[in-house]
């Protein structure tokens, strides 16, 4: 430590030259003391001569002092008269020596600061040096490099770069070849497992995994070059020595020197081992590549053998939804004939395996040949699934507004599990997410339907979503129907699904076939039921059974009586009280027609069933009392594939019933994502996710704000109001609640932020004056948040009070209030506080419940089942 401390000060002094205050001051004293001394002597010896010794020019102040002293005893020595001069010389000199030696002391206090202040900029300048040696170490390194381009003179600026970060490289390289070799065994694994189900994935993650493979091996070669080029370090320090010297530095540099060749030396043993353990990983790694092509050689012959030869109960539905849409593009082309049609599509009911060979041996050849070799197979059979069409406005994703859109794709995918052929029709919209569809395409036919008096064409769009078949109808009427950037709110609404319903229908029975059920929803698509029973049944296309689902009774879908006639219905038949007249004004009511005319009327719960029947039912209690033994609620579920925090991609940690740990996690990133205050990490946090529209009650969500600011929790809000006023209102809430850290409004619709509010909220609230089912309850639960709710519709069926003894606890899973009311609201709120805050273990046993529970379509699509086949039991016995 001394020696490297003296070092340091000698290193200063040359590589950083400055005055040094200290020494100079030190030698000031010594020649004022030899000056002084020198002019006593001759004062003794001339006493009437001045000193001439301050010539020095660095004592020239403290020379004019003496002086000034000296003259100044001169004039007391005149003053006092007498005396000889000897001894009034001695008392002069004493009384100069006293003030010479007053300023002296003064000369050396200020040598002592200065000398502290220099001792403080020596461990400054130690520090200094110390970085300087780093710096020196980093220029070693760049004068390698410049070397290098010096004599090789064909390395760009780009190279040299790659030259300095090399040693990084080799460090990532390590890592790629480790994380490449964890890949490959996760490939072999899962390559293993493959069957017809990942027959596509698998051989598009090959494909990605051999790029990678070569993209990994390119990447070695060249580091492999670089590195070869890079082993004259030596030289260049024996350089950097000689430039060093030549700079006459100072001894230090000699110890700066020696420590850099130590430290170069130590670089260049790590580098050769580097270098050595690269070229055993290459070796290594080639000889992975040659392992991986065999094992991959022999998985993909494997494969092709397993998806031949497994059940067809394991093929992907939405290959079995390709082939269907294959085999009805034939049938409106005109390529394939009726009976041939309805043969194949037998077949795909039954998953017949010849079908499903016939397709993978085929489906990369022409479409002639494929058809050709499903007509060579074509067998007369019978099949005990049912073939379901489901005519809707909406369908998750492709096109979805609200909760219609999430039951077509939920509830068929369920009924295809089931074994049913269950196809989609929707129109074409402008707006939907034509990404949600897989192998969208048009059809090389023009289907006409009727409308106001003319025959129009449509273009028939075919694709899977969901793994479900979907039509897409796009109608080439001048009013461009489906060509106005929204699927709702436009003034002409009653003529756009009058249009649909009829073009839905013409397919239906242009492409021949025999279907068994036609399944309309809401009033969009309830035209379907009367232009069924009074057109096309009419025309032979009878062999179906009409069930109509009205998820919302508060929209009925009213007009005046003569616009049934757009669509060809005839008005003066259906404008009747006990066919489609409203029942409380004159016009016609599209939602009563369907409840007239349909052979199955469900609706989304059990409770709301019974509400429709009274006050609840919008002016149609009395329609559906008269057809009450076809009116059944069926409580809708929800896709738990999609919901599922465990696989949930938006979350920032997925989690589980037994595992509630990422929960926690939802939380604390919602919380900084959003700004919330984060101190108290189990501060209670509500959340609601909804469209701001009187039947939410919104006066009892704003409640709920300022009730949970009351209790001491935080509050966020995901939504937004057709309604100006109410969003307006809401917007001055927001404003309100600005720099309140437990409290935010997001008034928009964000899909993957929803994901990220269930996940992280402890409660969630549901107030709604009336819910036909609700599916944000059973969601929340899903993700573990217990829900508050006013007990009316599908809240009733699908939430039971924690406290309610009458329920058995097993079943009990949320807070429940009866009158909308914002005194229930609080009454509710406050017993699930205090049980969150108070019974924490309890809360985490409900937690853990409400997770569990099944929410899944399996159920709702059983109920819908035995409908279905009830239904088509009638009308075969009837043929």
């Amino acid at each position: 430590m001394a020696c490297s401390t003296a070092a340091g000060v000698e290193a200063t002094a040359l590589l950083s030259p400055r005055p040094a205050p200290c020494p100079v001051a030190g030698r000031r004293v010594a020649q004022f003391c030899r000056t002084r001394h020198r002019s006593l002597r001759a004062a003794a010896q001339c006493p009437g001569q001045k000193s001439t010794t301050g010539a020095d020019p660095l004592n020239g102040a403290s020379v004019q002092s003496d002086e000034a002293a000296v003259s100044t005893g001169k004039g007391r020595q005149r003053s006092y008269g007498d005396g000889d001069g000897i001894s009034n010389l001695q008392l002069e000199d004493l009384v100069g020596m006293i003030q010479s030696t007053e300023k002296n002391i003064l000369l050396l206090n200020q040598a002592r600061v200065q000398a502290l202040e220099h001792a403080d900029k020596i461990l400054k300048e130690k520090e200094a040096l110390q970085r300087k040696i780093n710096i020196l170490e980093t220029k070693l390194s760049e004068a390698d490099a410049q070397h290098k381009l010096s004599t090789e003179g064909n390395f760009s600026d780009s190279q040299l770069r790659r030259v300095f970060k090399l040693e990084k490289e080799r460090a990532l390289l390590d890592a790629s070849l480790r994380e490449l070799e964890s890949r490959f065994i996760a490939a072999q694994a899962d390559m293993m497992k493959l069957g017809p189900r990942k027959y596509d994935a698998w051989w598009e993650k090959v494909e990605k995994l051999e790029d990678l493979l070569e993209t990994t091996a390119n990447q070695v070669e060249h580091a492999a070059l670089v590195l070869d080029h890079n082993h004259d370090l030596q030289d260049k320090l024996d350089k950097l020595d000689e430039s060093l010297q030549a700079a006459n530095i100072s001894k230090f540099s000699s110890y700066l020197v020696d420590l850099l060749q130590q430290k170069v030396k130590s670089v260049e043993e790590r580098f050769q081992a580097c270098n050595h353990e690269m070229h055993s990983q290459i070796e290594l790694y080639e000889h992975s590549i040659v392992e991986f092509h065999g094992t991959l050689s022999k998985l993909i012959e494997e494969s092709e053998k397993r998806s031949l030869e497994n059940f067809t109960g394991n093929m992907p539905s939405e290959l079995w939804s390709r082939i269907s849409l294959l085999i009805d593009g034939w049938l409106l082309e005109k390529k394939i004939s009726y009976n041939d049609a309805n043969t194949l599509r037998e077949m795909v009911r039954k998953r017949d395996s010849r079908l499903r060979e016939a397709y993978l041996s085929c489906r990369d050849t022409e479409s002639r040949e494929v058809m050709d070799n499903f007509l060579r197979m074509a067998l007369p059979g019978t099949s005990s699934g049912l073939h379901i069409a489901h005519i809707a406005a909406e369908m998750a994703p492709v096109a979805k507004v609200g909760g219609l859109a999430d039951v077509i794709s939920g509830l068929g995918k369920a009924l295809q599990k089931k074994g049913h052929l269950v196809e989609i029709i929707l129109p074409k919209y402008d707006c939907m997410q034509v990404d949600q569809v897989s192998n969208l395409k048009v059809l090389d036919v023009l289907v006409q339907s009727y409308f106001e008096g003319n025959m129009f064409n449509n273009k028939i769009w075919t694709g899977t979503v969901e793994g479900l078949p979907v039509y897409f109808i796009e109608p080439e009427h001048p009013a461009k129907f489906f060509w106005r950037a929204q699927y709702y709110g436009e003034h002409d609404d009653f003529k756009r699904f009058s249009y649909f319903s009829r073009a839905a229908l013409e397919l239906l029975y242009q492409s021949g076939k025999k279907v068994d059920i036609i399944h309309c929803h809401d009033w969009q698509t309830a035209f379907v039921a009367p232009l069924y029973w009074d057109v096309y049944a009419n025309l032979g296309f009878n062999s179906a059974r009409i069930c109509f689902t009205c998820h919302n009774f508060e929209y009925q879908g009213s007009a005046p009586a003569r616009d049934l006639a757009w669509c060809g219905l005839d008005v003066e038949h259906l404008d009747r009280p006990d066919r489609m007249r409203d029942n409380s004004h004159g016009r016609i009511n599209v939602v009563k027609g369907a409840i007239v005319y349909s052979n199955i009327v469900t609706t989304v719960s059990p409770t709301y069933a019974l509400e429709v029947r009274s006050e609840g039912g919008r002016g149609l209690q009395d329609t559906l009392k008269v057809h009450s033994r076809k009116f059944l609620g069926i409580l809708n579920g929800i896709d738990t594939n999609t919901w599922n925090p465990s696989t949930d991609r938006y979350l920032k940690v997925q989690y589980n019933a037994n595992d509630l740990q990422g929960k926690a996690a939802n939380k604390a990133a919602l919380r900084k994502q959003l700004n919330l205050a984060s101190a108290y990490p189990s501060q209670p946090l509500v959340g609601c996710i909804t469209r701001l529209v009187p039947q939410k009650g919104v006066h009892l969500i704003r409640h709920a704000i300022y009730k949970t600011a009351e209790l001491g929790g935080q509050f966020v809000l995901l939504g937004s109001s057709p309604v100006p006023d109410i969003q307006r209102e809401f917007e001055g809430i927001a404003e309100y609640f600005q720099n309140n850290n437990n409290i935010r409004l997001l008034l928009k619709y964000d899909d993957a932020l929803s994901h990220c509010i269930y996940a992280a909220s402890d409660m969630f609230i549901v107030p709604s004056i009336f819910e036909p089912c609700g599916l944000t309850q059973m969601i929340a639960m899903r993700y573990g948040s217990v829900p508050i709710v006013r007990k009316t519709g599908g809240l009733n069926d699908s939430v039971f009070d924690f406290d309610d003894e009458a329920i058995p606890m097993e079943v009990r899973n949320g807070f429940t209030f009866v009158k909308a009311d914002e005194q229930g609201l609080s009454g509710a709120m406050e017993r699930a506080f205090n049980c969150y805050t108070r019974k924490p273990e309890v809360w985490k046993q409900l937690v853990q419940k409400d997770m569990r529970i099944d929410f899944s379509w399996d159920t709702s699509a059983s109920q819908y089942e035995d409908i279905y086949q009830k239904a088509a039991a009638r009308a075969r016995a009837a043929a």
